[in-house]
């Protein structure tokens, strides 16, 4: 005989809850005691800066009536000038104290999470932190300032631990991301290139995070000697150096290469050892949006009621005016206005010699066209710029035909994740 039908929930009866939807990560809690000290040292930072802009304004319109301003431009004078001191210097005093007292109650916070957790969205921001304003950052020694060094699955390379796992392969793999990034976005899209050509090839890969509002030269000559200290270190002898290089990372790599060389320059024992340098997206000669950037500056700055506020537009890192052209010598930018127009005045680098460069250009546009070359590119690289070619011939880096590729329908961030990008890479570093 078939059961009876269930009777149905009385009109009274308790719904079934639903499932929980699993809670999003929040970064917040990824904070560490030193993001304190460092956020209060950026708020005061700000008001400074917010105070300086409004008093200029208030000079360019006391100006626009004949009145004298201070002893420098768009500063004020008399009383109004002693009230805007008055608020920097206070200012100044309190960001001391808060700076005293966070110090002391540092070591009062119980982080949240392990020391070996990886806190994925806390480094992104203070990647893209460190992208705008990291020289600002470094000059005022501020705890969320990055610095140099190698990673492994977001975290500082162990070469004890490395020794013990028997991991280590004479194929040393180094890979460098671009501005406002960091190490662990190599995984993008479910794929990360220093895994795939680990699992094909048999190289071990280390991740270099830096702080990309730096002077790419200056960061040159860091990893050079990070290299430097690497290779020394390594628990098996040294083969083979390769470097895979994204956006930015493609121009620091060059630095390091050509301060190595350098005459005067100690022996090197990791450039030797170099035999494979991709470039992923790398603006050789520079990016155009860097010089909308400028633009914005001069349009700030030509009138007397908007000037005061051009000193917003240039919080632009240093690492960020290097991409105007492409800088990769502490000569390109030493005793210049990074902020003003000038023509390209860089000293032409050539591509190091005795090791196979590679070139990945992408473009957005589903076929070449002269517009998508010169201008749109990725959507951030020129396809001339990714490949090297300038109309000065002194200028062009020279990548051999056979070493050079072009993805179409691809933005600057997907070459990152695309699987033809790294077949391409594996193809190359296969070769001689």
């Amino acid at each position: 005989m078939p059961n009876p039908p269930r009777p149905g929930p009385g009109p009274g009866a308790a719904k079934a809850p639903k499932p929980a939807k699993p809670a999003k990560p929040n970064p917040l809690r990824q904070l560490r005691a030193s993001d304190l000290r460092g956020v209060a040292r950026l708020a005061t930072q700000a008001t400074t800066g917010i105070s300086r802009v409004a008093e200029g304004v208030h000079q360019s319109v006391l100006g626009t009536l004949g009145l004298p301003g201070g002893a420098e431009s768009g500063r004020t004078r008399g009383l109004t000038g002693l009230v805007y001191q008055s608020i920097r210097g206070v200012t100044q005093l309190v960001d001391a104290g808060l700076q005293a007292g966070l110090a002391r109650l540092e070591p009062f916070f119980n982080q949240s999470a392990p020391s070996t957790a990886v806190q994925w969205e806390r480094e992104a921001v203070i990647a893209a932190l460190n992208g705008v304003m990291g020289d600002r950052l470094a000059r005022d020694n501020n705890p969320l300032c990055t610095r140099m060094g190698v990673y492994q699955q977001g975290l500082p390379l162990d070469v004890p631990a490395l020794a013990a796992s028997g991991a280590a392969t004479g194929k040393l793999l180094v890979l460098v991301h671009g501005l406002c990034m960091n190490d662990l976005q190599w995984l993008h899209d479910g794929h990360d290139h220093g895994a795939y050509l680990a699992q094909v090839l048999g190289y071990t890969p280390v991740y270099l995070r830096y702080n990309t509002g730096l002077h790419t030269s200056t960061n040159g000559a860091e990893l050079s000697s990070q290299l430097e200290s690497l290779v020394a270190a390594w628990p098996v002898p040294v083969t083979e150096v390769a470097v895979l290089a994204h956006s930015m990372g493609g121009l620091v790599a060059r630095s390091a290469c050509e301060q190595a060389a350098a005459p005067g320059a100690p022996p090197s024992r990791w450039l030797p050892l170099l035999r494979h340098l991709v470039f992923l997206g790398t603006p050789h000669h520079g990016a155009p949006l860097e010089r909308a950037g400028h633009w914005v500056d001069a349009l700030l700055g030509s009138t007397p009621y908007s000037r005061p506020f051009a000193r917003l537009a240039q919080l632009r890192s240093a690492g960020i005016t290097d991409l105007r052209y492409g800088h990769v010598l502490d000569s390109d930018w030493v005793g210049r206005d990074r902020f003003r127009k000038t023509p390209d005045q860089r000293t032409p680098v050539p591509l190091p010699p005795g090791v196979a460069c590679s070139a990945v250009a992408a473009a957005v546009a589903p076929r070449r066209s002269p517009a998508a070359d010169r201008l749109v590119g990725d959507g951030l690289v020129p396809l001339h710029s990714a490949l090297g070619i300038h109309d000065d011939a002194e200028r062009t880096l020279g990548f051999p035909k056979q070493r050079q590729a072009v993805f179409y329908r691809l933005g600057h961030l997907a070459l990152l994740g695309d699987k033809g990008v790294a077949r391409q890479v594996e193809q190359w570093l296969r070769s001689p």
